[in-house]
């Protein structure tokens, strides 16, 4: 890793892809061991209905599972609504996330061992439905959420956020 060894607790969220097949993410990242590592066991070990964590892995079939290094645990945002919603959030959101969690491994921003523990709690468009263009999207949001987690937003920007802060909104924000 570039010297970004001190990385517990860290936050960051990132999107991915066009709606209708984006994808939002949250990313907690976690040291083994620590307050925040129990808090994602936690939340890991207490699934409600529709909300059923999983431990990120990937292969041809089950018997090939192989959890993605370090350990990911992935929460849905939401309950899925369909059967076509499950099957894209526990499988190309899930091979997604995987992809973006090797690609920070690869960009040297996580190490693939069992010291780093993250959360990512997705949201998939529940209008979604291309498969591949669902994996895309969770891939982007995931490594673009880990960057920012492990590198920290620019001062400037932070900055520009601070100074336009009366003009801020949000798609869900209907008001002026």
């Amino acid at each position: 890793m570039h010297g970004h060894t001190d990385i517990d607790g860290r936050i960051a969220q990132g999107w991915g892809g066009a709606k209708p097949n984006g994808v939002h993410v949250n990313v907690i990242l976690a040291r083994r061991g620590s307050p925040t590592a129990a808090a994602i066991t936690t939340a890991f070990t207490s699934p409600s209905p529709g909300f059923t964590p999983v431990v990120v892995c990937t292969g041809v079939d089950q018997p090939s599972y192989e959890t993605v290094n370090p350990p990911t645990i992935l929460l849905s945002k939401v309950a899925p609504a369909t059967e076509r919603a499950e099957t894209l959030i526990f499988g190309a959101a899930q091979v997604g996330t995987a992809r973006g969690i090797l690609d920070a491994v690869a960009d040297g921003l996580l190490e693939a061992s069992q010291e780093t523990v993250v959360l990512v709690s997705l949201w998939v468009d529940p209008e979604a439905a291309d498969e591949p263009a669902v994996l895309d999207s969770a891939r982007q949001a995931v490594r673009a959420a880990v960057t920012e987690a492990v590198t920290g937003r620019s001062p400037a920007d932070a900055q520009r956020l601070v100074e336009s802060r009366d003009s801020l909104t949000h798609p869900f924000y209907g008001g002026s």
